[in-house]
């Protein structure tokens, strides 16, 4: 499976998370950490019933069970009209349902609710990119990542750079993937494909670098492992090249990378 996939699939859920985490007004991103807090003795009992419907809408959301998932949405909007992060959850739902037009609705009226609201700028972004709204996209992740105390700047700039990759931008890309993996090393989609950018670019030892660190992690895969024997290859380091082969073929012997391999195909 492709770390850019996973990556789309990890942006996602990462963005809902977030999105479902705070409850308050004033745990927003960028909101004030102290004035604006809404704890449980001052919040509305609409709100609260609305935030307890959104909570079950994530849990069946993660577990793939849309519709049920947008049936407890819409019990959260009915108790509380303005609740910002339930729109955020609903244009998620009819994002995944292919619904765009409902799904835009939906992130433009929780923007209006929480104009900073990173979470949904994130999310909104990534379904500008993949209705290839290129340009609004970016400005969208350049918005979210502008706003004070947000959490999830590695997470955006990682997503940016996938945005970027597949609008023929692969120089802007590298700097957003270069700016994640700063923010988080241990983000293996970031990692990935500023080790694949450089390699394309024939920088091999900036390459060897990230793949090296990323294939003597746990979170290598055979796609990595491909990357790092093509790296190794270019560089005449045999016996590197070995030891990423073996274990490709003992861990995944079903897989393209290996085939590849085999039919010697490094420049496919």
């Amino acid at each position: 499976m492709s770390w850019r996939f996973i990556g789309l699939l990890a942006l996602l859920a990462s963005g809902l998370l977030a999105g479902c985490a705070n409850t308050g007004e004033g745990a927003r991103s960028g909101g004030n950490p102290v004035d604006n807090v809404v704890t449980s003795s001052d919040e509305p009992e609409g709100r609260k019933r609305a935030r307890t419907r959104l909570e079950l809408a994530a849990g069946y959301f993660s577990e793939g069970k849309t519709t049920v998932a947008l049936d407890e949405i819409k019990l959260s909007l009915q108790a509380d009209p303005n609740y910002g992060e339930a729109f955020n959850m609903r244009g998620l739902i009819y994002q995944r349902l292919g619904d765009n037009r409902q799904a835009e609705d939906s992130y433009r009226r929780a923007l209006q609710l929480n104009p900073r609201d990173a979470d949904t700028m994130h999310n909104y972004a990534w379904m500008m990119c993949q209705m290839r709204r290129y340009d609004e996209s970016i400005a969208m992740f350049t918005q979210a990542n502008a706003v004070p105390l947000y959490g999830g700047q590695s997470k955006t700039y990682m997503t940016r750079g996938i945005c970027e990759l597949s609008s023929g931008k692969p120089d802007l890309a590298e700097r957003s993937f270069a700016r994640s993996y700063e923010l988080d090393a241990t983000n293996p989609i970031s990692g990935y494909n500023l080790a694949n950018l450089l390699f394309l670019r024939n920088e091999l030892q900036r390459a060897q670098f990230y793949a090296r660190r990323l294939n003597n992690s746990d979170l290598s895969n055979a796609e990595t492992l491909w990357l790092g024997i093509k790296i190794e290859r270019k560089m005449n380091n045999t016996d590197v090249v070995q030891q990423l082969s073996t274990q490709l073929r003992r861990r995944y012997p079903q897989s393209k990378e290996l085939s590849s391999l085999d039919r010697g195909a490094f420049d496919e």
